[in-house]
């Protein structure tokens, strides 16, 4: 061993040696470091550890690590191991694991990591169907990523907020959520937010058209209704609905209406 390599401190010998592969080696000399309590590099030899750990197939291992590096509060490790932890029991569909590990790391609360805890935790509360305290999660998400420097996550949270309010006949806020999220959202993430904006606006557009038809209006007003209902539902996958629309109107019991809506219905043809 050469003398600059005797002068290379100890996590560094240890980066190095799993980076060749030598995980055993990287794993003795972290998990040295991890067992002194007094030790400065404790909480981040931890986290070292859980990384070769796991690879190495000790899952277990890499987990009690883990919970070492959390039990030290440190900033930025504890925060890491939570989302070690919390993603490694997701990838395992321990959800109810998963959402204590991610309540831990909002239990740290460095603001580089609470953002994505947030968005984690909507997740989970969407698949479990708890859809209110999945909204509270996502705005939580938007709120802390806009403001803490995460507002990449921020727009990813808003994006499923909004595609979520979608599916739940939410169009009007949604909008509102996106139109929110286009205020901090990174430029790269923009198209996305206004694609989906656009879609929500479609969707209220749709509702509005079926409003006015439903609303007794006049013949004309009622034609061109259903002939923009009918032409706008195929954009969101709906043709069957279109059809059922154009029904309605060709086969309405008043002939005015039912005479404006075939002008409109064969005028391209």
């Amino acid at each position: 061993m050469t003398s600059s390599e005797l002068e290379t401190p100890p996590l560094d010998t240890a980066r190095l040696l799993a980076e060749r592969g030598d995980l055993d080696a990287a794993a003795r000399i972290l998990g040295e470091l991890a067992a002194d309590p007094d030790g400065p590099d404790r909480a981040q030899a931890a986290v070292g550890l859980a990384v070769v750990l796991e690879q190495s197939g000790d899952v277990e291992g890499a987990r009690a690590a883990a919970r070492t590096a959390l039990a030290t509060g440190h900033p930025e490790y504890a925060a890491q191991a939570a989302c070690h932890l919390a993603q490694g029991f997701e990838r395992e569909g321990r959800e109810e694991q998963a959402r204590g590990a991610w309540q831990a790391v909002l239990g740290v609360g460095t603001a580089a990591y609470v953002p994505l805890a947030h968005l984690a935790l909507a997740r989970l509360a969407t698949r479990a169907e708890h859809l209110e305290e999945a909204e509270k999660e996502f705005r939580a998400a938007m709120e802390t990523g806009a403001h803490g420097g995460e507002e990449r996550i921020g727009a990813h949270a808003a994006a499923e907020l909004a595609e979520l309010m979608m599916e739940h006949a939410e169009p009007g806020a949604a909008a509102e959520v996106l139109l929110d999220a286009l205020e901090f959202a990174p430029g790269d993430e923009v198209p996305g937010l206004r694609v989906q904006l656009g879609i929500a606006h479609l969707e209220l557009a749709c509702a509005e058209f079926a409003e006015s038809v439903e609303g007794g209006a006049d013949a004309g007003t009622s034609a061109l209704a259903i002939e923009l209902l009918a032409r706008t539902l195929p954009l969101r996958g709906r043709a069957e609905d279109a059809g059922r629309v154009w029904s309605y109107g060709l086969e309405h019991e008043d002939e005015t209406l039912a005479a404006e809506v075939r002008l409109r219905y064969h005028r391209d043809a």
